[in-house]
């Protein structure tokens, strides 16, 4: 069994005030701030920069960065009414089909004729939550030229040319995910040098993140909350970067929640963690999981209730996580995609 803790959805509520939640990037990636919950050393939250980070690794230490690529994933189109359609995509299904969320003010059936600019989008069945379609041209291209970058919901302003490349890691190099990684986004050339400089190592996974990454726990038993799928690949010359680290004594360093995903899906779901693994991940971690790969974990603040909330406090423990992001709030951090960020070391499990 991988949970034990008896925990509900309201667990993880925390208020936020509204002007707290970054609306636009900083005009450099490194500037953000960096709350620091060392598990084992530290009784209160530090506060820091993202600047300070290379000093809180060591020598043999690794990075593990999410290299995915967000796909320009929102597109709007008219029916043969005039009603307005946005088009969002979750993901390619085959080269001309693909799974999308449907957003318009009337229902949606099988059949309708979706007219954008790039061409006609027919829908053929519901899946669920989301429409199978078929589309006039490659899938990842055709989003690429006809649509426009996909700002998480609690963005209220329409994307610009600047998001193009700020709502996107410098390491970003393989297309499919409609959100990005966002604790990636802290890093530039500079911060990377620095890092490298130290001796501190850099391995990549790829995770397509989903838009069901924005979607909300629905129920407050989170034993029947269904987690949406991902795709992930895990190399096996990740894999063997990890080993040899942890072998060394180095600590294994996730950037991000959706890396943590991918390391422990992968230890769970490969014969041998050596070789790698790649398929689609439902893992939900709450607290209770036991990690397997991830010794310390960089990631931006996440929304009240949600499953990556839960994540990190699986990780790093409900209250002290929780007690820091109420610090967060009264010192007036930045929150979600855009915003600031925090370094946790991985709490010891009892039991």
């Amino acid at each position: 069994m991988q949970y034990h803790a008896r925990v509900r959805r309201h667990d993880f509520a925390y208020d936020l005030p509204p002007q707290l939640i970054a609306q636009t990037p900083l005009a450099e990636r490194s500037a953000s701030r960096l709350l620091v919950v060392d598990a084992d050393n530290e009784p209160n939250a530090r506060d820091c920069g993202m600047r300070d980070f290379p000093g809180l690794l060591r020598p043999g230490d690794l990075l593990v960065f999410n290299d995915t690529k967000v796909v320009a994933a929102r597109l709007i189109g008219t029916k043969p009414s005039g009603g307005r359609v946005e088009i969002f995509l979750e993901r390619m299904l085959s080269p001309h089909e693909a799974l999308v969320q449907l957003r318009a003010s009337k229902p949606i059936r099988d059949g309708l004729e979706v007219a954008t600019a790039g061409g006609t989008v027919r829908v053929l069945a519901r899946e669920d939550d989301l429409w199978q379609v078929e589309l006039p041209g490659p899938a990842l291209d055709f989003f690429e030229r006809w649509g426009e970058v996909p700002l998480p919901p609690y963005i209220h302003r329409a994307a610009d040319e600047n998001d193009r490349e700020r709502y996107q890691s410098i390491f970003a190099r393989e297309r499919g995910a409609v959100a990005a990684p966002t604790a990636s986004l802290h890093f530039d050339s500079k911060l990377i040098s620095e890092l490298e400089s130290r001796g501190v190592g850099r391995s990549f996974i790829t995770l397509h993140v989903g838009a069901g990454t924005f979607q909300p726990v629905r129920s407050d038993d989170l034993a029947s909350h269904t987690m949406h799928a991902e795709r992930v690949s895990v190399s096996a010359a990740t894999c063997e970067s990890i080993q040899r680290t942890h072998a060394s004594g180095g600590r294994v360093v996730a950037v991000g929640t959706t890396v943590v995903r991918a390391l422990e899906s992968t230890a769970i779901g490969s014969k041998e963690f050596s070789s790698g693994w790649s398929g689609e991940t439902r893992l939900f971690i709450r607290p209770g999981f036991r990690f397997q790969v991830t010794d310390a974990l960089l990631t931006n603040f996440h929304l009240p209730e949600s499953t990556l909330l839960m994540l990190v406090c699986a990780f790093a423990g409900t209250e002290r996580v929780l007690a820091a992001y109420r610090h967060a709030v009264q010192a007036r951090y930045r929150f979600f995609s855009y915003g600031d960020a925090m370094f946790l070391t991985r709490a010891r499990l009892e039991g």
